[in-house]
């Protein structure tokens, strides 16, 4: 049997071995996380950009417009009333004189305060909602999504606009009256991934080990929910950000001088063969929000799919 002393073995004695391939005598790609891997498929979707980038640029613009403009929301020139956009007035004045460049941007921050607050008590409350519901199963379960029919079954824009008219027009009642309508969707999701995840082995093994029963919920079960509840959140922002301009469009929004997108198309209409500019451009922020938003969505949608993980 052959020997080999430790004297003779040195540093010619070892041939470094060549780097790993796979079959396609390619590179083996270095292993990476999930969220890395959604990231990295999220920037390879051109529209999910496009509509991040823009809400990024919309809530700067909300948020530090206004700062660097010369005119105030409410400020008015009686010399310059229903001018059209010229270079004095980017996006003209309305009919009482006021810069409708500096409203748009004060309306933004209305508009969009509505949408990320009703989208925070639609995750609060839908996710835990939904979440407690699934685990308990069996009676509790039944109970609190009869609850849940009773909400669905009334038409949403019908339930807000009753709550808008027990307490009074103001962004106070918008925030309280889709607070209390809209987490339904989020909760009937959550529930259905719960009800799935809770038979699944990790979590008999954590039942085993003795982890009671909000551990379960908030350390394994709901972070395994995180793709539907981040699609459903972020599809919530334009749903709630429409349903606001809708109720200021028809008068049970926030009150004047405060100025929102749907605020704005309101006053609009009375002249819009006079002034089409006044409905341009809110309208087109409207849109433009709308799209970015159902665009970041849909490609969260998919680059949160395991199934499309490569």
């Amino acid at each position: 049997m052959l020997e080999i002393s430790e004297k003779s073995l040195g540093p010619d004695s070892f041939i470094p071995l060549k780097q790993e391939t796979d079959e396609n005598n390619g590179p083996v790609r270095p292993a990476v996380g999930y969220w890395q891997d959604v990231w990295r498929r999220l920037k390879g979707n051109k529209l999910a950009m496009l509509g991040l980038f823009t809400i990024v640029a919309m809530v700067l613009l909300a948020i530090f417009g206004p700062l660097f403009s010369p005119y105030t929301y409410s400020q008015q020139f009686l010399d310059q009333q229903g001018v059209g956009p010229c270079s004095q007035f980017w996006f003209g004045t309305d009919t009482l004189g006021r810069d409708m460049l500096v409203r748009v941007l004060y309306g933004a921050r209305i508009s969009l305060a509505v949408g990320f607050v009703a989208s925070f008590i639609n995750l609060v409350v839908g996710v835990l909602y939904g979440g407690i519901a699934g685990l308990a199963g069996g009676r509790i379960d039944n109970i609190m999504m009869r609850i849940v029919d009773i909400f669905y079954s009334i038409p949403l824009v019908l339930t807000v606009i009753l709550l808008m008219v027990l307490m009074g027009p103001g962004l106070k009642s918008i925030f309280i009256a889709l607070g209390l309508v809209y987490w339904v969707d989020m909760a009937r999701i959550v529930r259905a991934q719960i009800l799935y995840l809770k038979e699944q082995d990790f979590v008999l093994a954590a039942r085993a080990m003795g982890a009671d029963t909000g551990r379960i919920l908030f350390r394994h079960l709901i972070p395994n929910c995180m793709g539907p509840i981040i699609v459903t959140v972020t599809m919530c922002i334009p749903a709630a950000i429409f349903t606001e301009a809708f109720l200021s469009f028809i008068g049970l929004g926030v009150s004047a001088p405060a100025a929102s997108w749907g605020m704005l198309a309101s006053d609009a209409v009375v002249g819009i063969r006079s002034y089409p500019h006044m409905l341009l451009f809110p309208a087109i922020a409207i849109a433009i929000t709308m799209l970015a938003f159902n665009f970041l969505g849909d490609g969260l949608r998919d680059a949160l799919d395991p199934q499309l993980r490569k």
